[in-house]
């Protein structure tokens, strides 16, 4: 079984490397787009079985994202992993009480990252 991962990061490096990372785990493949509005139109279209969204973006926010994601009962299921440059412990309780499951600050490990994919795709 393949997982399909949504990578929402508008910094072309982040995305990138994000992406590299996620791919590096066998049985996932990442679909990357660069904003949250790119994010919502390709939500209907495919089937995730995890978001990673950066919170710092310019048209829809992180946040506002998730917000929308674990509103949608189309959705609300699909865990999320906030990667961020946002470090302040303020931020990484207001996106784990909006429904993230997961919370990275940049730069981060490969393996960080590994370790959350692996513990909510399950089986890898």
């Amino acid at each position: 079984m393949k997982f399909k991962v949504l990578i929402v990061e508008d910094s072309k490096v982040s995305r990138e490397h994000i992406a590299a990372a996620v791919e590096s785990v066998d049985g996932i493949e990442a679909v990357a787009t660069a904003s949250g509005f790119e994010a919502l139109k390709l939500l209907p279209r495919q089937r995730f079985d995890l978001i990673i969204t950066d919170i710092n973006m310019p048209d829809i926010n992180g946040l506002e994202l998730i917000n929308f994601v674990k509103k949608n009962p189309n959705y609300r299921d699909v865990p999320l992993i906030i990667i961020t440059t946002e470090g302040r412990e303020q931020d990484r309780t207001r996106g784990m009480a909006l429904g993230a499951a997961g919370y990275l600050v940049k730069p981060f490990q490969p393996e960080d990252l590994e370790a959350l994919l692996r513990r909510f795709l399950k089986p890898l």
